[in-house]
């Protein structure tokens, strides 16, 4: 965007706020409150993003408009508050684009494995080559998209070591509940068993599962550290965050609270990958700290990784819709 543009869109902003105030007190007698589910835990990035949204939103609005986060799953698991907003029984979704692709299957291509070839190029496709593209299909599936956000590089957490693909043949293996992922686990000979984020921690301490994927930051934010003994970063899946409105909230709004709620995407965006990113090097190091050993995976051991995972890619082909096919053409078209 450029600079004109940029103060364009503050501007436009700022004169929506003010016509917004005419004829209304400071504090409103009746604010909307908007319902924020999110599995982030308290203490996180996410959390702190989040957070500074609420008392932005507040202060733009002088009290009208409110967001009311439920950090950790307070409102439930992440499939089943992403379809409940889509109900419009919870207002926004903050959380990863594979739970919303139970409700939005388009998004699945999203999270094929080793799709990204690095960081750079995912957030230039996510920016600039399928948003509008991305913004279109959520409208008609019931959500508005307000940013993209931040999940990151999904590796292994396990209770066993890992330094070959045999390592993995029928361990038990939490898998998202998600086809794409169901398929990448049975590509790398693994059992997936699809479990919620917030059932993952009891199912490793019970030994219903053996091993998870997720971000570095993820495992220690949700505690799931505490029963892993090894760590491999297979990076497998690049996974972005997304912050979603139900389409029967956002009509619900005048225009003046619709440009107050989420003013700077591109900005937001930026916000939360700076944040989780440049944790993720201190992560690494409390793995080591926390007596859970490290397995650095090579080039050439993620290309065989890679190699046998391609087999979630060509079934993903066989059962996705046009749409899907599309947004995954474009996003291959752009690498």
């Amino acid at each position: 965007m450029t600079t004109t543009r940029r103060r364009f869109a503050k501007a436009s902003v700022a004169a929506a706020a003010s016509t917004f105030f005419i004829g209304r007190s400071a504090k409103a007698a009746d604010p909307i409150v908007l319902k924020l589910a999110t599995v982030a835990p308290g203490g996180t990035p996410w959390a702190d993003q989040i957070n500074k949204l609420k008392k932005e939103i507040k202060e733009k609005s002088g009290g009208a408009l409110k967001l009311k986060p439920y950090l950790g799953g307070g409102l439930g698991p992440e499939v089943e508050t992403a379809e409940a907003v889509k109900r419009g029984t919870i207002d926004i979704f903050a959380g990863s684009t594979g739970a919303l692709a139970s409700a939005v299957p388009e998004l699945e291509c999203l999270e094929l494995p080793y799709l990204f070839p690095d960081l750079a190029k995912a957030d230039k496709i996510l920016d600039e080559v399928i948003f509008e593209d991305v913004k279109r299909i959520l409208l008609a599936r019931g959500y508005v998209l307000g940013f993209w956000g931040e999940n990151g590089h999904r590796s292994i957490g396990s209770t066993f070591p890992i330094s070959s693909l045999a390592d993995l043949k029928g361990k038990k293996m939490r898998s998202q509940e998600n086809k794409t992922h169901l398929d990448t686990w049975k590509a790398l000979g693994a059992s997936p068993v699809p479990i919620a984020i917030t059932e993952t921690l009891s199912s490793l301490q019970t030994g219903v599962v053996d091993g998870f994927d997720n971000t570095p930051l993820f495992t220690f934010a949700a505690s799931l550290y505490q029963a892993i003994s090894h760590f491999t970063l297979s990076e497998h899946i690049y996974q972005p965050g997304i912050i979603v409105v139900s389409k029967k909230t956002w009509d619900k709004l005048t225009p003046e609270m619709q440009a107050i709620l989420f003013a700077d995407p591109a900005k937001l965006a930026k916000q939360s990958r700076r944040g989780v990113r440049a944790m993720n090097p201190q992560l690494i190091e409390n793995f080591k700290n926390a007596g859970i050993k490290v397995h650095d995976l090579s080039a050439a051991d993620k290309a065989v990784f890679a190699s046998a995972a391609a087999v979630a890619h060509a079934s993903f082909l066989k059962r996705a819709n046009k749409e899907s096919a599309a947004l995954l053409k474009k996003i291959q078209a752009s690498l």
